[in-house]
């Protein structure tokens, strides 16, 4: 394999970008420690509603966000509703799509402003069957769901890169779809479609220097076997490949145990800890990993939160984390360094917690275009669901100014009643821009699902640990990791997610991002050792108690 990934990136030299080099970038972990060369902007569209405009005009926080679509077109006597149309150079990079009784219908991929489709077929097909790409890089993340509307065949999730030199147009023909001007007894100016077609599509815009050899059939053809090896890397279990440093710690409340690295050059790819307490939920949140990289701290996160797992011990694995069920964690986010690093886990509970860690260390090589990983943590502890005006608002994940990635994001909430909480779509904002580069369709189609589904499920790039939170009270924790989709930014980036709640509630809501940065940077998000202490919820009553 390592001869066919050499051949593979001689032949790719004449082009910057190519489907090889994307799915070669894709399956390395360490390529996220650099920032981008080339450079790109990572954008979406999607069928959000078009109400909304401005943080400052009514609409900003417009539900519906379905069947808005750029325009339709009448392409050889078909009616075709346009999803996505952007010149080139530029890749689709992550594709998320689900309907509501409109699935029947045929996907069409253009490039380069050619008439004839490189790819048409039905959308369970082309984005979550094998017709293209096997699973996990076409896939519906509710593997053995029942057929129905929120069935498996309904919900795709569609990481196969698809590259253009000049154009890309994405449409979607259906007879079904008809044009209204009521929605739920209220006028709706312009009409909107009817019934439900959503979709979030990502994709990267480079400069136009950069060479993009665009994506053909011949090509998808030739790349059969990374692609086939692409799929397998990203489903490979985590293992040490490097040299590694074994632990085992009891920490009393109040104390902190530490690690430190000194040998130069280095990176953190692979910590693996068991973690053992009376109550194993609450230390998962009290029991905090601090990171510190050549003397600045960049990591401040509760240990369930980073493993990805929240205060639950449910199972999950993904590209970059997993936790079996059992209080065994792995993560394997890359995490580099120049001079000296020191790891620490502090107990901010009031129990005893024993660890049992391992610690893998690996060669780095620093470059100028190096970044040092980071993760911040925040919880909005007992939030109202509705704002002064009985209304939805904007939540924060992080601020940051500076130069780096943002490369993933988790929520791990507790909701207090029966209704769905999630119809909030992340607001992403790069670069000091007036309209959010990636505006989404509602909190679970960011993380990959749909319909507020509650099953649990994991996937490379997204999972779901517990979602008992979505129809009943309790927890759910959802997770999205960013590969291709990964978004630089070079002044600042700000990413949101709307509290949109169908009831006016109570409820606790945690927040954890994961980025590189290059230092200085000045991030927004504190560490907040009284929120690590407080007991978390497990019941209603909970929530009713101090």
């Amino acid at each position: 394999m390592a001869a066919l990934i050499a051949l593979l990136l001689l032949s790719s030299c004449t082009e910057s970008i190519t489907l090889e080099s994307l799915l070669l970038e894709m399956s390395d972990r360490q390529l996220l420690t650099y920032f981008p060369d080339p450079p790109y902007q990572l954008r979406q569209m999607s069928s959000y509603n078009r109400a909304s405009v401005s943080p400052d005009t009514e609409g900003w926080f417009a539900n519906a966000d379905m069947s808005h679509f750029i325009r339709v077109e009448q392409n050889g006597g078909r009616r075709e509703f346009v999803l996505f149309d952007a010149p080139g150079p530029g890749a689709v990079v992550r594709w998320w799509m689900t309907f509501y009784r409109a699935q029947e219908g045929t996907l069409r991929i253009y490039i380069d402003e050619n008439p004839v489709p490189v790819l048409e077929g039905p959308p369970h097909e082309l984005l979550s069957g094998n017709a293209i790409a096997p699973y996990p890089l076409a896939a519906s993340v509710q593997l053995g769901a029942p057929r129905g509307e929120e069935g498996r065949d309904y919900d795709h999730n569609f990481y196969l890169p698809i590259p253009y030199a000049k154009h890309c147009k994405i449409t979607y023909e259906t007879d079904v779809l008809e044009l209204r001007y009521e929605y739920a007894g209220t006028p709706v100016e312009g009409g909107y479609w009817w019934p439900d077609v959503f979709y979030n599509i990502c994709y990267r815009e480079y400069g136009p220097q950069v060479r993009v050899k665009s994506f053909t059939k011949k090509a998808l053809e030739e790349a059969a076997p990374l692609i086939a090896r692409t799929a397998e890397s990203l489903l490979e279990e985590f293992q040490i490949t490097t040299d590694a440093t074994e632990f085992q710690t009891e920490i009393a409340p109040g104390d902190t145990f530490s690690l430190q690295f000194d040998r130069r050059s280095s990176a953190i790819d692979y910590l693996s800890l068991r973690i053992r307490a009376d109550d194993a939920e609450q230390a998962l949140r009290s029991t905090v990993l601090t990171a510190a990289f050549d003397g600045r701290e960049t990591v401040w996160v509760p240990i369930g939160e980073f493993f990805g797992s929240g205060y639950t011990v449910q199972p999950h694995k993904t590209w970059m984390n997993g936790a079996d069920g059992d209080s065994n964690l792995v993560s394997v986010w890359p995490m580099p360094w120049l001079e000296e690093a020191r790891l620490s886990f502090v107990n901010f509970g009031h129990e005893h917690v024993q660890i049992d860690g391992s610690v893998g260390l690996a060669p780095y090589k620093w470059t100028p275009e190096s970044m040092y990983f980071g993760a911040a943590w925040h919880e909005y502890n007992r939030l109202s669901s509705r704002d002064e005006n009985n209304q939805p608002f904007d939540l924060n994940f992080v601020d940051i100014d500076g130069k780096g990635v943002y490369v993933g994001d988790q929520i791990t909430l507790f909701n207090n009643t029966y209704h769905w909480w999630g119809e909030g779509d992340e607001k992403i904002f790069v670069d000091g821009e007036a309209f959010p580069s990636s505006f989404g369709t509602g909190s679970e189609d960011y993380y990959g699902y749909s319909f507020g589904r509650p099953d649990p499920f994991s996937h490379p790039f997204v999972a779901q640990p517990i979602g008992k939170g979505n129809t009943s009270w309790g927890v759910t924790v959802n997770l999205r990791q960013r590969a291709l989709d990964a978004i630089p930014f070079t002044t600042s980036i700000s990413s949101n997610m709307e509290m949109w709640h169908w009831a006016d509630v109570t409820v606790n809501f945690a927040m954890t991002s994961f980025f590189y940065l290059k230092l200085p940077a000045a991030v927004n998000v504190i560490p907040d050792s009284g929120s690590a202490r407080r007991k978390v919820a497990k019941t209603r009553e909970d929530m009713l108690s101090e």
